[in-house]
């Protein structure tokens, strides 16, 4: 007898509404609705809504949330955020770094998110306390929300005197993988030899911010492309922002997505982030001041989006809900299409899965029973609508 029976679902992947097992935390049955149901102990009766794997959030930064109230006046540059942000964390405890923290987690678990890859800050100020509670979070979470930890040198690591301690200690400590931002340091080649080696030396993925930037010749993702393919680092690397490539022209953009695809780099666009920070100069032709997400797609990168930041200098925007972000993502992209609606849900939950490197993800027998049961019949409405959770399922057990 099964667990758990979701009975008359409609699902991403599957032309007919089917019926999901769950046994012991893991999916063990998918039939299409209407041949013989199995016996369950529990019946959740789906009458055609949508059932979907949990929601991925895929980058976001949980001890930089919420700080507009710190906040003197507001940032209008990425340098400008950068540095105010500097200045506030003079003053995070870990306290106040949990509380902030948390609200997010929460909100997050509220919108159907089972796995948060989170950024947390190594640096001068901060030395480990971001990452020692956000570890704590991690664990004091762990039933309800899958928490992956980048360790993320904002500030630089040659330009501060303990950093590469610091990632190191972090990964020792159990951070699961390296982060980088080249642009925010001395020199690119310098900081990036050093990423990639820590990665190497530990066998993590690494998760950079690159290019973020209205500048078409800011391209350090061509040497991110040699150096992944140097590393045999395929499938390992994931890129975030990238705005700079939405300003080089269109042929050799092309010609570069296709070199990211060839490498298998994964890219997010960070649309609350961008859309805020970018395109702040022109004065006609205001660019849309995300990475082209358009072009990526029609050379096969794997594309996905996710929130970034959360009411703070860099966006001064956020719910926590990751379909807001979705919503956003769709417009700006101008996916608007019944297929555009399943290729962002599917950014959500498959896609961001494979540049998570997330094992029995999915609805698929033998996969990790973590499933969201959303109040809409369509999957085109479940973009348009941001229904409600009904119910949230994490290897099985319900959350709510």
């Amino acid at each position: 007898m099964l667990d758990l029976l979701f009975h008359n679902a409609k699902s991403l992947h599957f032309q007919n509404n089917i019926d999901i097992g769950v046994e012991e935390g893991i999916i063990r049955y998918i039939r299409d609705t209407g041949s013989e149901m199995p016996a369950a102990k529990r019946i959740i009766e789906a009458n055609g809504r949508v059932v979907l794997p949990g929601f991925n959030e895929s980058h976001i930064h949980l001890e930089k949330a919420y700080l507009l109230n710190k906040m003197e006046k507001d940032a209008h540059s990425l340098q400008e955020a950068i540095q105010m942000t500097a200045a506030l964390k003079m003053s995070f405890t870990k306290e106040d770094m949990a509380r902030r923290a948390s609200k997010v987690i929460e909100k997050s678990i509220q919108s159907g998110v089972t796995t948060i890859r989170a950024h947390v800050e190594v640096d001068d100020i901060l030395n480990l306390r971001a990452m020692e509670t956000i570890m704590a979070l991690k664990e004091k979470y762990k039933d309800q929300i899958t928490l992956q930890i980048v360790v993320f040198p904002q500030e630089g690591i040659f330009i501060q005197k303990h950093v590469q301690e610091l990632m190191e200690e972090s990964l020792k400590m159990g951070a699961d993988v390296v982060g980088g931002i080249p642009y925010n340091d001395r020199d690119q080649d310098e900081h990036l030899d050093f990423v990639f080696r820590l990665a190497e030396k530990y066998g993590k993925p690494l998760d950079l911010h690159i290019d973020d930037s209205d500048n078409p010749e800011d391209l350090s993702i061509l040497e991110i492309i040699k150096r992944t393919k140097e590393h045999h680092f395929e499938n390992k690397i994931t890129v975030a922002h990238m705005t700079s490539l939405g300003s080089v022209e269109h042929n050799m953009a092309r010609d570069i997505a296709e070199q990211i695809a060839d490498a298998r780099i994964n890219v997010v666009a960070l649309p609350a982030t961008d859309l805020y920070i970018n395109g702040r100069h022109d004065k006609e032709k205001v660019r849309r001041g995300i990475t082209p997400v358009n072009t990526l797609l029609s050379q096969r990168v794997n594309v996905i989006f996710a929130t970034n930041n959360i009411q703070n200098p860099f966006t001064p925007f956020g719910t926590g809900n990751i379909l807001d972000v979705a919503y956003l993502f769709a417009e700006v992209t101008q996916m608007g299409t019944a297929q555009d609606a399943e290729t962002i849900l599917d950014m959500l939950t498959y896609r961001s899965a494979k540049a998570l490197g997330l094992n029995q993800y999915g609805v698929k027998e033998g996969c990790h029973a973590d499933l969201i049961l959303l109040d809409t019949k369509s999957l085109r409405n479940a973009l348009l609508d941001q229904p409600k959770v009904l119910t949230l399922y994490k290897k099985g057990n319900k959350i709510y």
